[in-house]
């Protein structure tokens, strides 16, 4: 058998969980504060996809892997 030539494609591999984003889908268009890894992130939701998250602090656009998010909080005004 001649193996040299037969490469397997790199295949992505991700976790979702279905409860996080059903939950942030409820939320979008609110104020939010979320903790990441690399520290936090405060503006408004303005969408969720299964892998990441899209917040807005003034003109700038965030985008937050789902992965990345230890904890999300509701701002109160």
């Amino acid at each position: 058998m001649n193996y040299s030539n037969h490469q397997t494609p790199p295949q992505l591999f991700m976790l979702i969980d279905p409860y996080v984003y059903q939950t942030l889908q409820t939320i979008i268009g609110k104020e939010i504060v979320v903790e990441t890894v690399r520290g936090n992130v405060q503006g408004v939701l303005r969408d969720t996809k299964p892998d990441h998250i899209v917040v807005q602090n003034s003109d700038a656009l965030f985008f937050v892997r789902i992965q990345q998010i230890i904890w999300i909080m509701p701002k109160q005004l």
